[in-house]
C-alpha cells in the first residue's frame, strides 16, 4: 500500500522559535499535540491569573526535542509519554528530576463517524484494504504506543506492512485523519473522542490487549531562562485547576481511573522500537 508521510518541519519551526521569543513572551512552551485542546484553555487561564504570556509550539514529542536542540530555546516541555523525558534527559535537553505527571492516556481506535469500515477490534486493522493511520513512531509518542500495541498482539507485520497508509507528524494529525475520513481507522488516544465528537467514534481496545498506558509529562528544559517560572507553570498544570481542565476534555487525571481501562497494563516506562519495525519500514523481507 502506498504510504503518505506527514513529516515535521523541524528546522522551519525551530527557526521561528527565536522570533517568538523576541516578541516578548514570558514562557516559550514546546507542547506535545496530544495536549493541545486542554492546553489552549490552560494557557489562557494561567495567563489571566498570573499575567504571564505563554508562547506555545505544538507538535510531536520527538520533533519538539529536535526543535529545542536546534533553537537552543525553550522554557517548558510537555510530551505524551515518559519515553521522551528519558530521551530528553539523555540528550542533555531536559533538567533531570523536574518532570511531573499531568494526565493519563489510554490507547484506543478512532474511526470516522458511522464507522464505514465496520472496525470492531484490533484484529480488524489487519483486514485487507483497511486504511490505518498511526503517528510516526520515530518522532511521535503515540506512534511508539501503536507499534508496541501491534507487536504485543501479533499484528505488527500485517498492519504495518500492508495497511498503514499514513505516518502522521503529531497526535493532532492522527486524530484529524480519522475525523476527515481520510483513513478507516487511527490508533489514537481515548481523548480524541472529545476533540471532534460529531465526526469520530471511539472503539475501545480490550483491556487485556493493552500492554501500556501513557501519561503526559512536563519538564524544565536546560535552556529555561527562569527555572522557577517554568516550575510554577508546570505545578499549575499538574495541580487541581489543571486537572479539572484536562478532565473536562476527556483526559484521565488519576492513575486509579486510568488502570480501570487496562488493569494489567504497565504505566509509563520506555519502549524501544523493535528490529521488525525498521525492517518493515524499509520494505525489507
Amino acid at each position: 500500500m502506498k504510504r503518505l508521510y506527514l513529516l515535521a518541519g523541524i528546522i522551519g519551526v525551530a527557526l521561528h522559535a527565536p522570533r517568538a521569543a523576541a516578541a516578548g513572551e514570558d514562557l516559550l512552551f514546546f507542547c506535545g499535540a496530544a495536549a493541545k485542546v486542554p492546553m489552549e484553555e490552560i494557557v489562557a487561564a494561567y495567563g489571566r491569573e498570573k499575567g504571564v504570556k505563554v508562547a506555545v509550539t505544538y507538535g510531536g514529542s520527538g520533533a519538539l526535542l529536535s526543535q529545542m536542540r536546534l533553537s537552543r530555546r525553550g522554557d517548558v516541555y510537555l510530551c505524551g509519554s515518559p519515553d521522551y523525558v528519558a530521551i530528553g534527559e539523555e540528550q542533555g535537553l531536559l533538567r533531570p528530576g523536574t518532570d511531573r505527571r499531568i494526565a493519563y492516556l489510554v490507547p484506543a481506535i478512532i474511526v470516522p463517524a458511522g464507522n464505514p469500515a465496520r472496525i470492531a477490534s484490533l484484529d480488524d486493522l489487519a483486514r485487507p484494504g483497511v486504511r490505518v493511520a498511526i503517528g510516526n513512531p520515530e518522532t511521535v509518542c503515540l506512534g511508539l504506543y501503536a507499534v508496541e500495541l501491534l507487536e504485543r498482539n501479533g499484528l505488527l507485520e500485517k498492519v504495518l506492512r500492508d495497511n498503514v497508509a499514513v505516518f502522521a507528524k503529531s497526535c493532532e494529525d492522527v486524530a484529524m485523519l480519522a475525523a476527515a475520513g481520510r483513513v478507516d481507522a487511527s490508533i489514537g488516544w481515548d481523548v480524541f473522542k472529545t476533540w471532534t465528537p460529531d465526526r469520530v467514534e471511539w472503539i475501545r481496545i480490550a483491556p487485556d490487549r493493552i500492554p501500556r498506558i501513557a501519561y503526559m509529562a512536563m519538564a524544565v528544559p536546560v535552556s529555561a531562562r527562569d527555572a522557577a517560572a517554568s516550575a510554577d507553570f508546570i505545578s499549575w498544570c499538574a495541580g487541581e485547576r489543571g486537572a479539572r481542565i484536562f478532565s473536562k476534555w476527556g483526559s484521565i487525571a488519576e492513575e486509579a481511573a486510568a488502570r480501570r481501562h487496562a488493569p494489567g497494563a504497565s504505566i509509563g516506562g520506555v519502549y524501544a522500537l523493535p528490529p521488525a519495525y525498521y525492517r518493515i519500514a524499509r520494505h525489507e523481507r
